[in-house]
């Protein structure tokens, strides 16, 4: 199949993706909204999540026009290498990541009241509402990033005339997804735990009230926080892994030199576009095998959405195959399938490791649980100690994605193993999305005092939730790491494609252990992620502290709010949540963008002179690799501590170890409010740390080249 029809496949999988879409869309909104209490509080949610996210995507759009221009007037330069068209790829880069992310959390905010309402009929009704939501943010995602993708490709071939110079300019368009995707995941994670951990602090543990109680002024906030954070940022950020795999598996098959050319060069360009168009149908597909029946258990829940992801794992896995021996890659058929079917395979298994470590049905986070008995600061340590333990199989696992991928298909075979990982990203995504609208649907019926029966059914979509919203965090960051690993191959190659002298002899093994400007490159890379935490979570705690303040305030200030009679001021908890995530996510971002940018400006400079002892294109590779395997082990440290001593406190709140209000329940909350930021801000920011350097490396790569001709 050449490039013409792989298009023409793809762009019709992706009209009917958008097709599915708006028929899920109005499916949920036909559903019942419930009373006019559970209206009201709906309204509450729907005003804060558009008002967050319009002042975000505001101040976000005036830095997408800066580097728009920016990247314009480098491509004028003489002898850059840079095409403008890598500007206009990074516009509409930016529109489709924040139009699938806006459109995910539309539907979000709309879908927990619906949600609440469905699950006063049955449970299976609350499920299909809820996931049905979840799937509406995800086909988008998907369609719109194959659709871009595609399009822009061909016709960057044919303005261009050149294949890698194309596969050059394309890089824009993640990069342009990635710089929504940094300032949406930082900024939401800001918001949301900065309103849950406030909540938590003044009205769990200070005036023992229960979560999602009216009478708290943060709830509102804390529930806008879940759409904001997890479903939009989640969105822009599984967009960009998505649209990054794809782009850096049709830039390696330009660039790597494993192929021929005899036809295997446009087959290996693609195969990626085939992968993700069957995988984003039979996504599609497999979404409406996830059902239940009334009084499931967790592991029925959690059983009925393994259905839907191994189905579409298998039948992808078919398709894969097929493919593979179907394109003309000459001998490498085999290898390619291989390479393919390793990522697949990976993500899902860090997925299954991710949840051994975090759900309360597994000895990780029971024997978490039964450590509250001791005390707070045991949780805390357990709760860590775990965090760290659970790198072990995801570590492990992308090694040996790693080394069978190259082994079968060179650098190539990395990055197709990421699009293998992501190939069902149609359906894992969508499970992910559910989680914040059950989440919100269990709050709604709480403050609207539905009858037990109905919070029962919402509590055990919400403890489904929190499991499926903890595998996804883990699956995203696998991905991101392999997305990283493709895109960071994808940058070497381009540095020496045409015998540039941009790593000078560096490139040899010996060379490279023994060259410092690479290993001072590796510190510096390691060191980023922990100074992106660090950053992320004072923010964190700054805004939190102005909410346990603002709540306290109200407390004191407001009469009969604590008997019911006074009216919280729930938009003054809005408003500083806001603020603080906006005028807070700027930094982190900035960093991200501007290091890669200013190395590979002070090695084009120091080129020849003293400065070139110093920095070199080469010290920015070590800037890559080090970052990746820091942010990596410290994301799913981080996510998957988090989650375990959520699921813990929720095991306790079950009736188990004393339940709500029991000593070990006051522990298990401290070690919750600690792991807030941990699984919802920063470990889930790491992602889009590592493949924003590495985008932004692959962007200025032909500047970075440009001024190191062939030896």
């Amino acid at each position: 199949m050449d490039m013409n029809s792989a298009v023409t496949v793809a762009v019709v999988a992706g009209v009917i993706g958008l097709l599915f879409a708006l028929y899920q869309r109005s499916f949920v909104l036909s559903q019942d909204e419930g009373s006019e209490r559970m209206k009201q509080i709906a309204a509450a949610i729907q005003r804060g999540a558009q008002a967050f996210l319009s002042r975000e995507y505001r101040a976000v759009a005036i830095l997408v026009l800066i580097v728009t221009v920016a990247l314009a007037g480098l491509s004028q330069l003489p002898g850059s290498g840079m095409s403008i068209l890598t500007a206009v790829a990074f516009v509409v880069g930016a529109l489709a990541s924040g139009l699938s992310g806006y459109i995910g959390m539309y539907i979000a905010v709309r879908a927990n009241v619906r949600t609440a309402q469905a699950a006063s009929r049955s449970l299976n009704r609350g499920l299909r509402v809820a996931f049905a939501s979840g799937t509406v943010m995800s086909t988008m995602v998907v369609s719109l990033a194959l659709l871009g993708i595609s399009l822009l490709f061909i016709t960057f071939v044919n303005q261009l005339g050149d294949a890698a110079q194309a596969a050059s300019a394309l890089a824009g368009f993640g990069f342009g997804g990635t710089s929504i995707a940094i300032f949406a995941r930082v900024g939401g994670g800001i918001y949301t735990k900065a309103a849950d951990v406030g909540a938590d602090l003044v009205g769990k543990t200070e005036a023992g009230i229960p979560e999602d109680d009216p009478r708290n002024p943060a709830t509102i906030a804390d529930n806008v926080g879940d759409n904001v954070g997890d479903v939009a940022g989640m969105g822009s950020d599984l967009f960009e892994s998505y649209a990054s795999s794809i782009i850096a598996a049709i830039s390696l098959a330009t660039t790597a030199g494993i192929f021929v050319d005899d036809g295997s060069i446009e087959a290996a360009q693609v195969f990626p576009i085939l992968v993700a168009t069957a995988g984003l149908v039979i996504s599609i597909i497999a979404s409406f095998l996830v059902k239940t029946e009334e009084g499931a258990d967790q592991e029925r829940l959690l059983g009925s959405i393994r259905t839907g992801i191994y189905s579409a794992s298998g039948l992808i896995a078919v398709v894969i195959i097929i493919l593979g021996l179907s394109l003309p890659f000459g001998d490498k058929n085999i290898g390619i399938i291989i390479a393919t079917l390793s990522g697949l395979v990976g993500g899902v298994l860090i997925g299954y490791f991710t949840e051994y470590f975090t759900a309360a049905t597994y000895g990780p986070t029971q024997a978490l649980s039964a450590s509250a008995e001791g005390g707070a600061g045991i949780v805390v340590i357990r709760g860590l100690a775990l965090g760290m333990m659970s790198t072990l199989a995801p570590v492990i696992i992308v090694v040996l994605v790693t080394l069978l991928a190259t082994s079968q298909a060179g650098l190539y075979g990395v990055a197709v193993a990421a699009v293998g990982m992501l190939s069902t990203l149609g359906i894992t995504l969508a499970t992910d999305a559910y989680g914040p609208v059950a989440d919100n649907a269990g709050g709604i019926a709480e403050m609207s005092d539905l009858p037990e029966e109905v919070r029962d059914r919402t509590d055990a979509l919400d403890s489904l939730g929190n499991t499926t919203a903890a595998t996804g965090k883990g699956f995203a960051i696998g991905s991101a790491a392999m997305t990283a690993l493709a895109l960071t191959a994808a940058f070497i190659t381009a540095l020496t494609a045409g015998g540039s002298s941009a790593l000078g002899s560096a490139v040899n093994p010996a060379d490279l252990l023994l060259n410092p400007q690479f290993v001072t490159g590796l510190f510096i890379g390691g060191l980023l992620p922990f100074v992106f935490s660090a950053l992320t979570m004072v923010a964190v705690g700054d805004a939190a502290q102005q909410i346990v303040e603002e709540v306290r305030r109200q407390f004191r200030e407001i009469k009969g709010i604590m008997e019911g009679a006074g009216e919280p001021d729930y938009e003054r908890c809005v408003a500083i949540s806001t603020d603080s995530a906006i005028r807070q996510m700027l930094l982190p971002g900035v960093i991200a963008v501007g290091v890669p940018v200013g190395m590979a400006l002070l090695a084009v400079v120091g080129k020849g002179n003293i400065l070139g002892e110093f920095i070199a294109p080469i010290s920015l590779v070590g800037v890559l690799l080090g970052s990746l395997v820091s942010a990596f082990m410290l994301a799913v440290m981080m996510a998957n501590a988090g989650g375990a001593w959520d699921n813990a406190k929720k095991h306790i709140e079950a009736g188990n170890l004393g339940g709500k209000g029991s000593d070990a329940h006051k522990a298990a909350v401290v070690g919750d409010t600690v792991g807030d930021p941990f699984k919802d801000t920063s470990g889930p920011s790491l992602n889009i740390l590592l493949k924003l350097l590495a985008i932004v490396s692959l962007v200025i790569a032909p500047l970075i080249g440009s001024a190191f001709p062939p030896i």
